[in-house]
């Protein structure tokens, strides 16, 4: 999984311009059509919508969520009722097979050209399952160290998980329950310290308990240096807006945005590897406008599309001609944010089945009440 995500990379790197999209539907059609969109917040913009409807005809409506358990949450209460399209990470998907709560995409009505091949290849495991594929990959981004450049104690050719917990940074710290845990995985793996390598955790109870309770005891030790917990992008942010953080364990985007408003925050992958992630487009089973759902994915499909949905979050889109199109700001960013060693060592999450979820979620739990 890890080889193939990462030649994603380099068809990013290289992709070129995109062929015309023509967009099929007849406008009688699309007059009756309505597109019920359940994404993460801040994805889907008021441009996005009416940039849709005018290529369209169809309108569309937008809920947002903050986090992947709060999606499936959703859809479990529902039994995959209420939404037409929604935008869970690839490393997810398989459970939503599991629960039953998807239904396999008619790929012939997709138009692939618009899209990263290796984006494509790179999304088979995770976004295939039992020779089906239920994943149109959209977008992929990194969770690593956003810092304050005047007074985070860092060096920046050499950023480890480690900083967060340099005595300097006492108070300052701001992380994510889970995925913290995961940082400090990866540090004390680089360290030879945990009894099986991090990645046998997603594989096994026996291996995920056993590194698991080591990787508990350490983020514990240093708990008491955390500034803010965060969950969602808006509480990222607010921890260095608000909150007094100095260096955290945050999305690429919310450097970015940060930095947008004029705040000192840069952004850097550690050299155990940022940990990365893609999102794409997945059918609810009891959706009820399926037609509009491939109009939305070949719409998103376009280097217009694509650029705005980049320039919204700060993440990548998997859109062909999309990063030719953006502000030189945000190019800068990412050439500040990533070497070309840092994009090949990326750390991409594993496939998180519901029984690791389970334990992930008591782990987490158990670190937020120590």
């Amino acid at each position: 999984m890890t080889i193939s995500r990462r030649q994603f990379l380099k068809g990013a790197s290289a992709a070129g311009a995109v062929a015309a999209t023509s967009f099929s539907i007849g406008n009688a059609i699309a007059a009756n059509k309505e597109l019920k969109i359940y994404a993460w917040a801040g994805y889907i913009t008021d441009e996005m919508l009416a940039d849709f409807k005018a290529k369209t005809g169809i309108n569309a409506t937008f809920t947002p969520y903050g986090t992947n358990d709060e999606l499936m949450n959703s859809l479990r209460a529902t039994d995959g009722t209420g939404f037409d399209i929604i935008m869970p990470t690839v490393d997810r998907v398989p459970g939503y097979v599991d629960y039953e709560l998807v239904q396999p995409l008619d790929t012939s009505r997709i138009q692939w050209d618009g899209c990263l091949d290796s984006a494509i290849s790179g999304s088979e495991v995770g976004g295939v399952v039992d020779g089906k594929r239920y994943f149109a990959p959209s977008d992929w981004g990194t969770e690593a160290i956003a810092y304050n450049t005047d007074y985070a104690d860092v060096d920046p050719s050499n950023l480890s998980y480690g900083d967060l917990w340099k005595p300097e940074h006492a108070g300052g710290v701001t992380v994510r329950g889970h995925s913290a845990l995961v940082g400090v995985g990866l540090w004390l793996e680089k360290m030879g310290k945990l009894p099986y390598p991090l990645l046998e955790s997603y594989k096994t109870e026996k291996a995920m308990r056993a590194n698991f309770d080591v990787i508990l005891k350490e983020a514990v030790k240093h708990k008491d240096m955390i500034a803010q917990f965060w969950s969602t992008e808006n509480e990222a942010q607010g921890a260095f807006r608000t909150n007094g953080a100095l260096i955290g364990q945050t999305w690429d985007s919310t450097a970015f945005k940060l930095g947008q408003e004029g705040e000192p925050i840069a952004y850097g992958a550690p050299k155990e590897g940022a940990l990365a992630w893609m999102e794409g487009f997945v059918i609810p089973k009891n959706a009820n406008n399926v037609d509009s759902v491939y109009e939305f994915i070949n719409w998103y499909y376009t280097p217009e599309a694509g650029a705005m949905f980049v320039k919204a979050t700060g993440y990548n889109s998997t859109a062909k001609g999309a990063a030719e199109l953006l502000p030189t700001a945000t190019k800068q960013f990412f050439n500040d944010s990533y070497t070309q060693q840092d994009l090949a060592n990326l750390w991409w999450w594993p496939i998180q089945e519901p029984w690791y979820v389970a334990l992930r979620n008591e782990y987490q739990d158990r670190y937020l009440s120590a």
